[in-house]
């Protein structure tokens, strides 16, 4: 019997997606416009800097950003890298307090990995997807001193100033800068930084108007144990007292003590991402749900 309604077709399905597709872009709108201008930096680690796909998802994320008029800047880890070099070179890797213990001989394999292996590679895969990226390490342009963070650790470093002259400049210049975590000592040594607590302090140093961390996990979690106790959204002063209760890993702890400090003193938001979800960044930026856990000064904060 005739219904007066004809039978869907292929184009009419095509068409259908493309419509939701331009549903997604109109809804990107108030965002783009919202952080057109803001520099937002992003801590790059784990999965994402291993696995193929979720490398080429980071990049075309980061190259995005740039072309609807944001200020990414990148700033990279390389543990896994370095721990293999290490072992390539025939030096045994120690730990302290989960820190990395940084002899005369590991800084040296720690700086060639950093700045001459992992940096560049990064580098090569954002212009690769068209963004202008240009490689840095902290030692450039004095961008962080640095002054030894305990004397068993050796060549670990303690950020003592951030001068962010050099990466406003390329970011003024259409760049995104991709930031190795090396600093120049007081005492004109080199050391190693943790890239968490970097890439915090460069936020703060920037005002940046996002910091965004990609791991290895969905977000926080009120209870480890519990899959369901993931916090979408909370406070510095909610993130403190998560602090105070011990139950942080240790991995995650420079993660969150450089949120608050960023966010106590300028920063306007922080995430904790799942790098191992890809385009996790524009989900993030780009969508009213959003992804992982979302931190915000509290409203007492001075």
């Amino acid at each position: 019997m005739a219904t007066g309604h004809t039978a869907p077709t292929p184009d009419r399905s095509r068409i259908a997606a493309t419509m939701g597709k331009a549903r997604i872009l109109i809804e990107a709108m108030p965002y783009i416009r919202e952080f057109s201008g803001r520099t937002i930096v992003v801590k790059y680690g784990g999965s994402a800097m291993v696995d193929e796909d979720l490398r080429t998802s980071f990049a075309g994320d980061i190259a995005l950003l740039k072309l609807v008029g944001l200020r990414p800047v990148v700033v990279h880890g390389g543990g896994p890298q370095i721990t293999r070099a290490m072992e390539q070179a025939g030096v045994e890797p120690q730990w302290v307090g989960g820190l990395r213990v940084t002899d005369a001989e590991t800084i040296r394999v720690v700086q060639a990995t950093l700045a001459g292996e992992i940096n560049p590679d990064i580098v090569s895969m954002l212009s690769g997807r068209g963004a202008r990226a240009v490689g840095v390490t902290g030692i450039d342009g004095g961008l962080f001193s640095a002054r030894q963070l305990d004397p068993d650790l050796g060549f670990v470093g303690e950020i003592t100033h951030v001068d962010p002259d050099l990466i406003v400049g390329m970011l003024d210049r259409g760049l995104v800068p991709v930031v190795a975590p090396l600093a120049r000592g007081d005492d004109g040594k080199v050391y190693n930084l943790n890239a968490d607590t970097a890439a915090g302090a460069l936020a703060r140093a920037l005002s940046a108007r996002k910091l965004i961390y990609l791991t290895d996990v969905e977000g926080l979690y009120r209870d480890l144990g519990d899959q369901d106790s993931l916090i979408q959204k909370m406070s510095t002063s909610e993130l403190r007292g998560l602090l105070e209760g011990g139950t942080i890993s240790t991995g995650m702890l420079p993660k969150l003590e450089s949120c608050v400090d960023a966010l106590e003193n300028g920063v306007a938001q922080a995430h904790i991402l799942d790098g191992r979800m890809q385009h996790a960044v524009l989900l993030e930026i780009f969508t009213p749900e959003g992804i992982g856990t979302m931190i915000t000064p509290s409203k007492d904060a001075s």
